[in-house]
């Protein structure tokens, strides 16, 4: 098995990375991350230094918040690009801007190295399961390298096609993720004014043909209050930034899109930022 290197144990990473333990790949992680012990009584390697990391593993995946972070992680000081050895894979596992994914495979092309942008949808119960969606943008060869990887941590594994398509990829399923949701809060909102038992409505709603999995799950949410984070609303924001970026790279008006990322900033103004993206219908409510 091939050592793998894994930077940002968050929400997400920390059980993608536990996984891979667990299945018997050797991996190494960052001593300043908080989960690091976690993870080294799993039977990781504790290192001192991404440069350092990127040294002593064969492939290294980053599951971080944002393109910058990405960034400063491959190209600043002491980063994977200044330890990292030809013939390495390197794959950014983030939701990050198509166009910044395009760039980390061009840079990892000049050190001898294939890339891979596979982005992920579950949130942390699909992390936790192993059962995550994975979008893969890159080379038939790296994707084929990295697939047994891919199928510890995830179940509906994809190549989508070049480089960035992964990222591109997941930016849609945010829109459609974030505009579902802004949907059922606005039902729910207008059915519990009106004085409608949402648990019925729900109940009816998902034997027909506006059942989704957000009505399922998040509409539980909704009807439960229960905000406690499976993916923070700012987070999601975030994602909609990227997805409008896209939208005007490639000149395709996205409205719908723009119009539920106000509603995230709404959110984010009331100081919500930190809650599931679900409690959108807070913004409705108020």
């Amino acid at each position: 098995m091939e050592k793998i290197g894994f930077i940002g144990l968050g929400i997400m990473g920390k059980p993608m990375a536990l996984n891979l333990r667990r299945a018997g790949f050797p991996v190494a992680v960052l001593s300043q991350s908080k989960a690091a012990g976690a993870l080294a009584e799993a039977g990781a390697e504790v290192l001192a230094s991404v440069k350092e990391l990127a040294q002593q593993c064969d492939i290294i995946i980053t599951m971080l918040p944002d393109s910058p972070d990405v960034e400063q992680v491959v190209s600043g000081p002491d980063g994977v690009l200044d330890g990292i050895r030809s013939g390495s894979l390197f794959i950014d596992m983030s939701t990050i801007a198509p166009s910044t994914a395009r760039s980390i495979y061009k840079q990892m092309q000049e050190k001898g190295v294939e890339a891979l942008d596979a982005p992920v949808s579950g949130g942390q119960v699909g992390a936790e399961a192993a059962s995550l969606s994975i979008m893969v943008g890159g080379r038939d060869a790296a994707f084929q390298r990295a697939l047994p990887v891919f199928q510890v941590m995830g179940k509906n594994i994809v190549l989508i096609g070049e480089p960035g398509a992964g990222q591109t990829t997941k930016a849609a399923n945010q829109m459609i993720v974030g505009m579902t949701i802004q949907a059922v809060a606005e039902a729910f909102a207008m059915a519990r004014k009106a004085g409608v038992d949402l648990e019925k409505m729900r109940e009816v709603l998902l034997g027909g043909f506006a059942q989704s999995r957000i009505l399922d799950l998040h509409g539980k949410r909704m009807i439960e209050r229960n905000f406690t984070p499976g993916f923070k609303i700012k987070l999601h924001k975030k994602d909609m930034g990227i997805a409008l970026q896209a939208g005007e790279e490639f000149s395709v008006p996205l409205r719908g899109t723009a119009q539920v990322a106000a509603q995230m900033e709404a959110a984010l103004a009331q100081g919500n930022g930190e809650l599931d993206h679900s409690a959108l219908l807070l913004v409705l409510e108020q």
